[in-house]
């Protein structure tokens, strides 16, 4: 037979306390029994479960622990998993933006020294100036040769990423672009084409200091500037046809004042930050690119005013 362990009712002990708040009928203080003590110290009331219950009394196993923070972490770096595309473009780490700023003015910096270069050789080389005389075609190669170089760089994304197919584009662009330009300068005198040098330094100096300092963001000036193109080339056809010299004053003034605009423009692209549009690290060829193209048309353009200035 078992045994039960319970004591009887005349064995059990209670104990009791005392409610200051209530009295019986006696006038005495209300008594009521308190649990019996348990072994090893008083009595302890069991904490129950809350309800709804938190996801913390819940095991989670680590690889669900891994993907809900790397959720998070997309989340929060604005990456969307639908469209692969991250909206911040690696720029949040500053150390990844300096870098490819660094790497865009040098890109640049080559580009202008070859261009430099041969301008250099087609205004103080007389041979050089007496050969381009006598083939002008070589204006009208070189144009076409930009032209079609562009045209694949802005396009085809995945050529102006990869390399060394991207810095052989580029060599070629920039190699066609000084051809043309040196081509345009044996034209022109001496002392005007150096004026357009220094002019063009002075001002591509300063405007990136400007961009690199001033909190305005002219990265939403983008759909503005390029209608400015649009009527820019309507308006340099009227000036072709009329070949006035007040009309070419004011199509040279106000093309060499939009590239400004443009100029500004990219630099603050190449920047990011708190921008509100920035380009990737990846497009360090299209931001060299386009910096590149700003200042040679800007340089073309004061040279237009200076030669119709002295006409």
């Amino acid at each position: 037979m078992w045994q039960s362990n319970q004591q009887p009712a005349s064995q059990q002990v209670h104990y009791y306390y005392s409610d200051p708040n209530q009295q019986n009928n006696y006038g005495q203080q209300q008594q009521y029994p308190y649990p019996v003590q348990q072994s090893g110290g008083y009595y302890q009331p069991q904490q129950q479960t809350p309800y709804p219950p938190t996801t913390s009394h819940y095991f989670q196993p680590p690889i669900q622990q891994a993907q809900q923070q790397q959720q998070l972490n997309m989340e929060q770096s604005g990456y969307d998993p639908e469209s692969n595309n991250n909206t911040e473009f690696e720029f949040s780490d500053e150390s990844i933006r300096k870098g490819f700023i660094r790497k865009v003015f040098a890109i640049l910096s080559v580009q202008l020294a070859i261009t430099l270069g041969v301008i250099s050789l087609f205004v103080f080389h007389k041979p050089t100036i007496q050969f381009v005389a006598n083939n002008i075609w070589l204006w009208w190669a070189s144009l076409i040769m930009v032209f079609v170089i562009m045209i694949v760089l802005a396009c085809c994304e995945g050529l102006r990423r990869k390399s060394p197919i991207n810095f052989i584009l580029l060599f070629l662009f920039t190699a066609c672009m000084s051809l043309m330009l040196g081509v345009t300068s044996a034209s022109f005198s001496i002392y005007e084409v150096m004026l357009a040098v220094g002019i063009t330094t002075a001002v591509t100096v300063g405007l990136t200091i400007f961009a690199l300092q001033t909190k305005w963001d002219f990265t939403t000036m983008g759909s503005i500037l390029f209608v400015g193109v649009i009527v820019l080339l309507i308006f340099g056809i009227f000036a072709a046809i009329f070949r006035d010299q007040i009309l070419t004053l004011v199509y040279a003034s106000l093309g060499a004042l939009l590239f400004c605009f443009y100029l500004v423009y990219d630099i603050q692209l190449m920047m990011g930050g708190k921008h509100k549009y920035s380009i990737s690290p990846e497009e360090y060829i299209f931001a060299a690119l386009n910096l590149y193209t700003d200042i040679i048309n800007i340089f073309m353009y004061i040279l237009m005013i200076i030669s119709a200035s002295r006409n």
